[in-house]
């Protein structure tokens, strides 16, 4: 009988191992994140999926595919993460501020999240989610779909992307879990409600098409009036409805009044102009945000855009400047093409 890859894998060969496992790393990836709303985190996970796959390869019973057994040891690895509190800290506000923001729409909890970079989209391979899926791959990945994860309890989490997400059957992603098929179809239920509760990853269906002629002229009219530092140029740009936020911050703000107010207070725009440099997240438009001062390094920020019809319907900013390497942002600004 012929030699497989997996019997050379278990036999201690790594390079075969590689081969086994390799076609769904940047899967597993993006499965962490989906759990785990970080890209370090996500990539940390992955590393551990690996070794402990690595490990437990004699008790591959071949049952199931290569690519369910690995997504339930990540799933799973996830979860462990996620009740870990010594290895997860709490999500806590971080700006600097140097005056208090003037009173948002509302205040949440904090809440840990991070922008996924598009350049890591382009080796994904192109796998088809199962049947019972209700995500198309771009709606569950937007930012407000991965913000609103973030929200559920950890099981419910699991269970909602390995039935809405990934399409796995209720009995498969139940086994996957080790709960009973009532038990993972009930939380199901449970993070179904909580979702459709969330804002919605709103306008998708009437944003302009990635990268298209549209999207250029409404991201480029939002960059010159920002650089320009002109409050009422941008706000024209928003929904009536839009939201300013900035994870991990709890502040909130939605509107055209309180978001020009935001922004006028802010030192965002205060001694020089600020400069954004394109770039991509979460299959939506972003900027690397830099602003100089003569008395401190350069401040950077990752800002996404969340677009509906020919608007802007939210802005994020994330203060994590250790995301631009993921980005391939340069440390100081360049010009915009």
């Amino acid at each position: 009988m012929a030699t497989t890859v997996l019997d050379r894998a278990r036999a201690g060969d790594g390079e075969a191992f590689r081969e086994l496992t390799d076609p769904y790393r940047r899967e597993l990836q993006l499965h962490c994140y989906r759990m785990l709303g970080s890209v370090q985190d996500a990539e940390d996970m992955v590393q551990e999926t690996l070794l402990a796959a690595w490990r437990g390869l004699d008790r591959f019973e071949e049952r199931a595919s290569v690519r369910s057994w690995l997504h339930a040891i990540a799933t799973n690895r996830c979860l462990n993460a996620l009740r870990d509190a010594g290895r997860r800290p709490a999500a806590v506000a971080s700006y600097p501020w140097s005056a208090p923001p003037p009173e948002p729409t509302r205040r949440t909890e904090p809440m840990r999240l991070q922008p996924y970079p598009d350049a890591l989209l382009d080796d994904l391979p192109d796998a088809a989610p199962g049947p019972e899926a209700r995500y198309e791959a771009r709606e569950a990945l937007a930012l407000a779909f991965v913000a609103g994860l973030q929200r559920l309890p950890p099981r419910q989490r699991a269970v909602l992307v390995l039935r809405d997400v990934l399409g796995y059957p209720a009995a498969q992603a139940a086994g996957m879990l080790a709960v009973s098929e009532v038990s993972a179809n009930s939380a199901l239920q449970r993070a179904r409600a909580t979702l459709a509760t969330q804002p919605p990853a709103a306008g998708r269906d009437s944003a302009p098409a990635p990268r298209s002629a549209r999207e250029r002229q409404l991201t480029t009219r939002f960059a010159d009036a920002f650089e320009a530092a002109d409050a009422d140029r941008l706000v024209a740009l928003l929904t009536e409805d839009a939201w300013l936020t900035m994870p991990p911050e709890p502040l909130e703000y939605q509107g055209h009044a309180a978001i020009a107010e935001f922004f006028q207070t802010r030192p965002w725009w205060g001694g020089q102009a600020p400069s954004l440099v394109p770039t991509r997240a979460n299959n939506q438009p972003a900027f690397g945000y830099y602003r100089a001062d003569p008395h401190a390094p350069v401040t950077r920020a990752i800002i996404v855009l969340t677009l509906a019809g020919g608007k802007i319907c939210a802005i994020t900013r994330f203060g994590d400047d250790n995301l631009f390497p993921h980005f391939g942002l340069p440390p100081t600004p360049q010009h915009r093409p």
